[in-house]
């Protein structure tokens, strides 16, 4: 008699809710993942413009944010496609890892050995982590987000 019920309220769940409207981001989602990625990455930009550094060190940073950026959006899209039964092969999934590892590995040892105060150093470590966080949500999103439109 229990199992009539539960199989009887799946049902009703199932026969209520529309088709997949649980993995549809919602606008404010979307949007709030984008303007983080916006803050992150022009936060780490103007970082770069005005500090006090050679160059080819604000080269170094820049390539560092843009490595770590597609290897984050790589990770993500490799994950996902495994979790949907789509085949991806090993090689590429631990590829991605490592570079999205070696990517903050990279930044670590680079404000490591630079001489900017410590609150520029920890204000470059969190535009990055904000950026590669978002980046990630704003696939996520983009990824979603097609397969309502197909």
């Amino acid at each position: 008699m229990e199992n009539e019920k539960e199989m009887n309220f799946d049902q009703s769940i199932k026969t209520t809710e529309p088709k997949n409207s649980i993995f549809k981001p919602t606008p404010a989602f979307v949007g709030a993942s984008w303007f983080s990625l916006a803050i992150g990455l022009v936060a780490y930009c103007i970082g770069l413009w005005n500090a006090e550094m050679e160059l080819n060190e604000k080269g170094y940073y820049f390539a560092v944010i843009l490595f770590g950026l597609f290897s984050a959006i790589s990770v993500q899209k490799c994950v996902r496609d495994r979790a949907e039964g789509v085949k991806v092969t090993d090689i590429y999934y631990g590829l991605s890892w490592f570079t999205t590892i070696a990517s903050i590995v990279l930044l670590i040892i680079g404000l490591r050995n630079t001489d900017l105060l410590l609150s520029e150093k920890g204000f470059f470590g969190m535009s990055f982590c904000l950026a590669l966080f978002a980046v990630i949500a704003v696939q996520k999103n983009i990824r979603d987000l097609s397969l309502f439109k197909n």
